[in-house]
C-alpha cells in the first residue's frame, strides 16, 4: 500500500469509525422494544416482525438489547485504551527522560505488573474490587498500562540523545518545556499506533470479563453478558449468541482495520519502507 493510498484509507476508516460511534450513541432511538422489559409469554421466541432478532429466556428483545449494549461495550473499551495510554505514557516518559532512581523505581513497578499474565491479573483485580463494569474497566486498565510505559520509555531514551534536545537544553529551556514541546510529540507516535491496534483486543477482553460474570451485571445490556446468558440455550435459540457475537466480531474487525491503517501512516519504519518502494517504482518507470 502506497503512502497516499494509506492516508486515503485511513480517512475512510476514521469516517466509518466516527459514524459507528455516533450510531452507538443514538442506537437507543432505534430500539423496537424496551431492552429490559421481561415478558415470559414470548420467551425464547424466534425472529418475528415484533422481535426482529428474537427474544431471550426472559422474553426481552434481543435486537433492543444489542443496540442498548453497543455504547456500553464500545465506549468502555475506548475508555480503557485512553486511560492506559495516558498512564503508561506518563510513566514511561518520566522514567526515560529523568533516568536514575526514578527510572529504576518506575520500571521495577512495571516489571511487577508484567510478571503476571494479563488476563489472570485482570480477573484477580476484578475479583477483589467486585462485580460491575466500572471495576472491570479499572481491572483492565491496571493490566494494560505497563506495555505503554515500556514503549514510551524506549522512545524517550532514543530521543533524549538527539541534537534538537541538546540544543533545547543549551537554549535554557526547562525540563517541562523540553518534554512538552520536543519529547512528547515525537515519542507518542509509536504509542498511538499501539493504542489503535489494541482497541479490538480491549473490546474482546472486556466482553470476556462480562462473559465470566465480572463485568456488566443484569439487567444492564452488554454484549459479553448477553453471550453468557444465551450460551445455555445456544442449540435451541442460536440467535441469543449469534447477534451479540457478530456485534463483537464486526466491531473488533473495524477497529483492527483502523489500527492497521494508523500503523501504516504513523509507523516510521513502515513509512520508510513505503518510501523506498515508491522510489524504486519511480526509478523502474523512468528506465
Amino acid at each position: 500500500m502506497t503512502a497516499k493510498r494509506a492516508k486515503i484509507t485511513l480517512r475512510v476508516l476514521l469516517a466509518l469509525t466516527a459514524l459507528f460511534c455516533v450510531l452507538c450513541v443514538i442506537a437507543p432511538a432505534f430500539e423496537p422494544n424496551d431492552p429490559n422489559l421481561a415478558n415470559l409469554a414470548v420467551a425464547k421466541q424466534g425472529p418475528s416482525a415484533q422481535y426482529p432478532w428474537g427474544t431471550d429466556g426472559l422474553g426481552r428483545c434481543v435486537m433492543s438489547r444489542v443496540l442498548a449494549g453497543a455504547a456500553t461495550s464500545v465506549f468502555s473499551a475506548l475508555e480503557i485504551v485512553a486511560l492506559t495510554l495516558g498512564i503508561g505514557s506518563a510513566v514511561g516518559i518520566l522514567a526515560g527522560y529523568f533516568g536514575g532512581r526514578m527510572d529504576e523505581i518506575l520500571m521495577r513497578i512495571v516489571d511487577i505488573f508484567l510478571a503476571f499474565p494479563g488476563m489472570v491479573l485482570a480477573l484477580a483485580v476484578a475479583g477483589m474490587l467486585g462485580l460491575g463494569m466500572k471495576n472491570a474497566v479499572i481491572a483492565l486498565t491496571a493490566t494494560c498500562w505497563p506495555q505503554y510505559a515500556r514503549l514510551a520509555r524506549s522512545a524517550v531514551l532514543s530521543l533524549r540523545q538527539e541534537n534538537f534536545v541538546s540544543a533545547a537544553k543549551l537554549n535554557g529551556q526547562t525540563p517541562g518545556s523540553i518534554l512538552w514541546r520536543h519529547i512528547l510529540p515525537n515519542a507518542m507516535r509509536p504509542v498511538i499506533v499501539t493504542a489503535s491496534l489494541s482497541i479490538g483486543d480491549t473490546i474482546l477482553a472486556l466482553s470476556g470479563l462480562s462473559f465470566l460474570g465480572l463485568g456488566a451485571q443484569p439487567p444492564v445490556a452488554e454484549w459479553g453478558t448477553m453471550l453468557a446468558d444465551g450460551r445455555g440455550l445456544m442449540q435451541k435459540c442460536p440467535w441469543l449468541v449469534l447477534y451479540p457475537g457478530l456485534s463483537i466480531f464486526f466491531t473488533s474487525i473495524l477497529f483492527n482495520l483502523l489500527g492497521d491503517c494508523v500503523r501504516d501512516v504513523l509507523d516510521p519504519l513502515n513509512s520508510t519502507h513505503i518510501f523506498i518502494k515508491e522510489r524504486k517504482k519511480k526509478g523502474s518507470c523512468r528506465k
